[in-house]
């Protein structure tokens, strides 16, 4: 079992393999995209496995793969499938916008993936067009179909909530009646060099504390005729996952809502995850810039000299993000 400085118990690999997106996100991602950068900066899938396979022998149990958009890197199905088979991985799910899954969900499945969170910050056709700078919201509900068609379990929706946008917070709540799915509410984060400034500039009163957003929605729902927000009363109600975020449900509903607080609640005494750039740096925390190069390590030494690198980030992980704002990272290039 890994360890951290401060006792906490380390079982979870975030792995970027890509920062590369098919959309523009205004708080992630600038408008004209990323620089191209030559296929030798990046990690090839193999490297990512090799570290994978490394990181599994300290105690990593559990991989999510994100990006960029994870689903944009060719091979994404095999990569999926080594991590699956590697011994002392137990599970392996992703984070995606969803666009692509109607095309490779079964693969993905067929591969081992087992689980999907998809990216969705607003049921708004035009907002999603505006927030996205040019999805189309009927592409990302096709894939809400897709992953629940093929047996993804569980779906989670991840909602970044941010004041400023006035997004029908009730509407996602509705999600969670109907059909199976976890609507998690996040705060917005200042992460970034201009906190989130791809175009839409972070700031404390854009965020909403989850105490805040949570009477806000039990208000709606009870004006609404949906019954009263509920808090679950045992961890074995939630849906299986990895993260920090407390639940709650509307009475009837086949899911969930999720609140999770990385500002106003922060949940840094709970860490379990490390993350995995797509170039190769090995971060111990999302605020801070603090990182370490399993780069060098996968193409110049040996797996000792990997593992020396993931004890050395778990040797330095801090006790917490201090309330931190900004980064030298955006939000596509660590993988959230």
């Amino acid at each position: 079992m890994a360890f951290d400085q401060h006792g906490r118990h380390i079982d979870y690999l975030r792995v970027s393999v890509t920062d590369r997106c098919n959309l523009r996100c205004l708080y992630c991602m600038p408008e004209e995209g990323v620089a191209w950068r030559p296929h030798e900066a990046m990690l090839t899938l193999e490297e990512i496995a090799r570290f994978i396979a490394v990181a599994a022998t300290e105690g990593i149990k559990r991989i999510r793969l994100t990006g960029g958009e994870p689903l944009v890197r060719r091979g994404i199905d095999d990569l999926v499938r080594s991590a699956v088979r590697t011994p002392g991985i137990e599970s392996v799910a992703m984070t995606t916008n969803g666009i692509l899954l109607p095309k490779m969900a079964d693969s993905l499945r067929q591969a081992g993936l087992s689980r999907v969170n998809i990216s969705l910050d607003t049921l708004d056709p035009e907002q999603y067009r505006y927030i996205t700078r040019w999805g189309t919201i009927d592409d990302a509900f096709k894939g809400i179909d897709t992953a629940l068609a093929t047996g993804f379990k569980p779906v989670k929706i991840n909602v970044v909530v941010v004041r400023s946008l006035h997004q029908d917070l009730l509407a996602f709540a509705r999600m969670s009646m109907d059909r199976p799915l976890h609507v998690r509410f996040i705060e917005y984060m200042p992460v970034g060099e201009s906190c989130g400034g791809a175009g839409l500039g972070w700031t404390a009163a854009d965020t909403i504390p989850n105490e805040e957003l949570i009477d806000l929605i039990s208000q709606s729902a009870a004006a609404a005729g949906l019954g009263q927000l509920t808090a679950l009363s045992k961890p074995s109600e939630a849906p299986d996952g990895w993260g920090p975020a407390r639940y709650y449900h509307l009475e009837g509903a086949q899911g969930t809502l999720g609140f999770i607080s990385a500002l106003s609640r922060h949940f840094c005494g709970q860490c379990n995850r490390l993350r995995l750039t797509a170039e190769g740096e090995l971060l111990p925390c999302l605020f801070s810039d603090l990182k370490f190069d399993a780069k060098a390590a996968l193409r110049e030494g040996t797996d000792e000299d990997v593992r020396a690198v993931l004890l050395d980030a778990l040797g330095s992980k801090p006790s917490s993000h201090h309330n931190r704002v900004g980064t030298e990272r955006l939000m596509h290039q660590i993988g959230g």
